[in-house]
């Protein structure tokens, strides 16, 4: 089926719109207004109509853009209303995504977003024990947000029954793609009643997933935002050419020279995301770690320290890198060149989210010089460089304060992680 093009670049004006001017719900308009949204952003402002007319939508805008409250506001509209009691009636609108950290983002902002109203929304995901989550499924909900393995677990166990879905949504489908969850939205297609709305969320498009849109949505209205720059316009992003045995010493002066900013780090894999926060420990700076080796508690701790503000250094793998909504991150550390260019997209993303405006910066290595060209090419522009002469570089080496000299452990450290860059990642499709 042909898709209807609703184009728009990101930052033209929206001819003034408000949330006043939307007929949706007194309730929804006051949680609106509660949470300081006055303004529809871009990609709110495209879709927010086509959904409330019960359209299906292809959404595909960058990261940090507000794509959850483009769908979620309208969906909270459309429950309401339609809904004429309390009672338990079935779940009304499934939300599919890829990772357990996205399914609890969505949750809360459908929490904050549906106050007031007759919408009660909840989120499953694996790596936690599932008996309260069954508990919960027996009691009167309209939304649920899930990870694909949790809710097929919970679906083959008689516990959730998807029969009254009448909204699919499915939010990083891109993301979803590369974890291999393909067949899982096929298998939960059959699942649900012939006739449903399907909303389509992704930041990124190619082949594949105009394929998978095609064939999940029908007469859909597409809108795009800003196709030509993956990177949103709130971001100031550079690239640093560093040397790999002085990333650490840059990260450091980095970091205490903005001791009061919040700094997301990203590193490749979760060896060295432990070693560069024992190096961060060694010169007095605390930081936090998240990768795939922690518990989801103890990953869920890790984020609520670090969205907090109690802990303002995080350093994360690409677990982390997808659609997570952390409030005020100033800035964000390219640690390690990431392995797939499109990674640096949703990496950088993670600042400047909404109308914030935000910064980051790449530390590239001469090892990493190819990864840094793909990326580019993925962008189809160069990177800014930051600017540093010979000497500014040796002010950052004199200016540390790790007085760990134990060269062997660093030189093993450097060719355990050289060796990860000539064997690249296999696309293997990981537990969510």
């Amino acid at each position: 089926m042909p898709l209807k093009l609703l184009f728009s670049k990101q930052g033209q004006k929206l001819s003034g719109m408000r949330f006043d001017d939307y007929h949706i719900s007194f309730e929804v308009k006051k949680n609106l207004a509660k949470l300081g949204f006055t303004k529809p952003t871009d990609i709110q402002f495209k879709s927010i109509p086509p959904i409330l007319k019960g359209e299906d939508v292809l959404a595909i805008a960058q990261t940090g853009t507000g794509k959850t409250a483009a769908f979620a506001i309208p969906v909270i509209d459309i429950i309401h209303r339609k809904k004429t009691t309390s009672r338990a009636d079935g779940i009304k609108c499934l939300v599919m995504v890829p990772t357990r950290e996205l399914a609890e983002q969505i949750h809360g902002v459908f929490e904050k977003l549906s106050k007031h109203t007759k919408v009660k929304a909840f989120s499953i995901y694996g790596g936690v024990e599932q008996d309260k989550q069954i508990v919960r499924l027996q009691e009167s909900l309209d939304v649920l947000i899930a990870t694909p393995g949790r809710m097929f677990d919970l679906v083959s166990q008689g516990h959730l029954n998807l029969s009254r879905v009448d909204i699919l949504i499915l939010d990083e489908a891109d993301h979803m793609l590369d974890l291999g969850f393909v067949k899982d939205i096929y298998d939960i297609k059959k699942k649900l009643p012939r006739t449903h709305q399907t909303l389509f969320f992704s930041a990124t498009i190619n082949e594949q997933i105009k394929k998978l849109a095609y064939s999940l949505v029908k007469n859909a209205i597409r809108i795009q935002i800003s196709p030509k720059d993956p990177v949103s316009k709130n971001v100031n992003h550079s690239v640093a050419f560093i040397e790999m045995d002085d990333k650490r010493f840059f990260l450091e002066r980095m970091v205490k020279e903005h001791p009061d900013s919040k700094i997301l780090v990203f590193v490749r894999t979760k060896v060295r995301a432990e070693r560069v926060a024992k190096a961060m420990e060694r010169v007095g700076i605390q930081s936090v770690t998240i990768h795939g080796d922690k518990e989801q508690k103890d990953r869920f701790d890790v984020m609520n320290r670090f969205k907090s503000g109690e802990v303002k250094i995080l350093i994360a793998t690409d677990v982390s890198a997808r659609g997570i909504d952390i409030p005020n991150v100033e800035y964000v550390v390219n640690y390690d060149l990431p392995e797939q260019a499109e990674n640096y997209v949703h990496r950088v993303g993670r600042t400047g989210r909404g109308r914030e405006k935000g910064f980051a910066v790449a530390f590239c290595s001469t090892e990493e010089i190819p990864m840094l060209k793909e990326i580019e090419t993925f962008l189809g522009k160069p990177i800014s460089v930051v600017d540093m002469d010979k000497n500014e570089y040796q002010d950052t080496l004199d200016f540390t304060e790790d007085v760990d000299n134990n060269w062997k452990d660093l030189i093993k450290e450097n060719e355990a992680f050289l060796s990860t860059l000539k064997k690249p990642n296999k696309g293997k499709k990981g537990k969510r």
